[in-house]
C-alpha cells in the first residue's frame, strides 16, 4: 500500500470511529433528555437520603393530582406498578391489602402509581384483585404520561417484542404509558417522610420481584407520625 493510500485509509478509519462515537453520544443524550432509560438495568432511580421529586399524575376521574414533597402534611408511600394487565402487579396489590389500612391509620398516605390511563385504573384489574381491595380506599393514580416514573428515574423503554405480545394478547394499552411512550416504570416502593425526604427505596429491575407487604409496613411505620 502506497503512503498516499495509507493516509487515506487511516483518515477513513478515524472518521468512521468518530462518527460511531458521535452517534452513540447522541443516543445516550436523547435517552437522558426524555428521562427514559434504554432498559430496566440502565435506570437511575432516586435513592434513600435524597429529596423526593414533584410530579403530576391523574386521578380515576382524569383530574390532575399534584405530588409536592415540599408541601406534604403526612408521610407518604409511593408504590409503582406497570398496569392492571400485569399479574405480578395485581398479586402485589392484593397482598398489600393486609397493611394499607394499618398504614392509613398511622397517618401515612399510600399512593399507587399505574401506567394505565385513568379510566382503566380499576377496571383493568383482575376481578379477584378488585374484590380484595374493595372498600379499602386504595388511591390508584394514572402515570400514563410517565411524569412520575421519569421524575423518580425508573422509566425504561419497552421492547418491540413486548409491545407485539401485548397486542397479540388483546391487551388494552391505548393511551397507556406503553402506547404513548413505549415505556414502563420499574416496580418500586418509596417511603417519604413529611419533610419530603426519601427514607426508604426499593427498586428492582426484575418485575417478578416485589417488596413483601410486611417490609412495606415496617419501612413506612418508621416515619409514621
Amino acid at each position: 500500500m502506497h503512503i498516499g493510500q495509507k493516509f487515506v485509509y487511516s483518515l477513513f478509519i478515524t472518521l468512521l470511529v468518530t462518527a460511531l462515537a458521535c452517534t452513540q453520544a447522541m443516543t445516550v443524550s436523547a435517552a437522558d433528555m426524555d428521562g427514559i432509560a434504554a432498559s430496566p438495568a440502565e435506570i437511575n432511580p432516586v435513592k434513600a437520603g435524597e429529596m423526593a421529586p414533584a410530579f403530576t399524575v391523574r386521578t380515576v376521574d382524569d383530574e390532575a393530582f399534584v405530588f409536592d414533597p415540599a408541601g406534604l402534611e403526612r408521610p407518604a408511600v409511593l408504590i409503582t406498578f406497570r398496569g392492571g394487565w400485569c399479574p405480578y402487579c395485581t398479586l402485589h396489590l392484593s397482598e398489600l391489602r393486609h397493611v394499607v389500612p394499618e398504614l392509613k391509620s398511622k397517618g401515612v398516605d399510600v399512593l399507587f402509581l399505574s401506567g394505565d390511563r385513568p379510566e382503566l385504573l380499576y377496571s383493568s384489574l383482575k376481578r379477584e384483585t378488585q374484590d380484595d381491595i374493595d372498600g379499602l380506599g386504595y388511591t390508584i393514580l394514572s402515570d400514563a404520561d410517565m411524569e412520575a416514573a421519569r421524575a423518580l428515574g425508573i422509566a425504561f423503554r419497552v421492547s418491540s417484542s413486548t409491545l407485539d405480545y401485548m397486542e397479540e394478547r388483546g391487551r388494552d394499552i391505548e393511551a397507556s404509558s406503553m402506547d404513548k411512550f413505549e415505556a414502563l416504570p420499574v416496580p418500586a416502593v418509596y417511603v417519604i417522610d413529611s419533610d419530603g425526604k426519601v427514607t426508604f427505596s426499593f427498586v428492582e429491575p426484575d418485575y417478578k420481584v416485589r417488596l413483601p407487604a410486611d417490609d412495606v409496613l415496617a419501612a413506612a411505620t418508621a416515619v409514621a407520625d
